[in-house]
């Protein structure tokens, strides 16, 4: 049976889409039989993060409306074995997604999936709680931002209390904190929370800390997800995440200023 994994924020804009295609990619890399299902209904951004925009014939809502099958439907990756979109539709309304009609794709899913990625939309409207309704384990999604971390905050309330498994007196969804676009220079400048700040206010497992890099917007402009940068800190730091979220023990990096070197001091860079 597959793990369903939302992956979430209180804030929009905070990376939670380059995030979910990072970490579907990785769990596919690891060998993994992995589904990343878009539930932002109207804003589609999945299919270009993962470079597949051209491609997109059936959506979601067509397989939720018996208009298309899966099979017509999930796009493979053409880079990653074992990788597969279920795209967005960019026309509906968010009310598209009902519980039963979800329900009954995300089951269809499990059958010949190991994990399944619901890429949820940011806050608490209809569609974010869609993606997090069914969810065993949920990745909130942060920037080092009081504002940002609020917002996580509450989005913790809702997984504790309007998911399936609250509704049913089931072991809760496990919680994990992914912090994105990290700077250890603005923070030591006290200019953004440290990783034990938002560890302090938030109170859950930290599964990957993402520097803050350009190589994030050179892959989403290119329609590559991050993760397959490996030259990259922020490819290597989703590559550090998924080893955790799969249980290894893993030492966080990037979070400490990179001290320069002489010739770097004198001559810049």
């Amino acid at each position: 049976m597959a793990k369903i994994i939302v992956v979430t924020s209180g804030k929009g804009g905070v990376g939670k889409t380059t995030s979910s295609a990072a970490i579907g990619t990785g769990l596919a890399l690891a060998g993994h039989k992995t589904v990343i299902v878009d539930f932002d209904i109207g804003l589609r951004n999945l299919d270009l993060i993962m470079g597949c925009e051209r491609r997109v014939v059936y959506d979601f809502v067509n397989v939720i409306n018996g208009e298309a099958n899966l099979k017509q439907t999930l796009i493979k990756d053409k880079r990653t074995d074992n990788l597969f979109i279920l795209p967005a539709s960019q026309t509906r309304d968010k009310d598209a997604l009902t519980r039963e009609g979800v329900e009954k794709v995300l089951n269809e899913l499990a059958k010949d999936f190991d994990f399944i990625i619901c890429d949820s939309p940011a806050g608490i409207e209809s569609g974010a709680m869609m993606a997090l309704y069914f969810a065993d384990e949920a990745v909130v999604v942060t920037n080092p931002e009081v504002s940002s971390v609020r917002d996580s905050d509450r989005i913790l309330g809702m997984l504790s209390s309007k998911s399936r498994r609250a509704e049913q007196g089931l072991e809760g969804i496990k919680e994990h904190l992914l912090l994105t676009r990290y700077n250890p220079e603005r923070v030591e400048k006290g200019e953004m929370l440290s990783v034990e700040d938002v560890k302090e206010i938030l109170a859950i497992e930290l599964i990957g800390v993402i520097p803050e890099s350009q190589a994030v917007l050179n892959a989403s402009n290119s329609g590559q997800p991050v993760i397959l940068d490996k030259d990259s800190d922020a490819g290597q730091a989703y590559l550090d995440t998924i080893k955790r979220l799969l249980g290894e023990q893993v030492p966080f990096r990037f979070l400490t200023v990179e001290k320069k070197g002489f010739i770097k001091r004198i001559f810049g860079g």
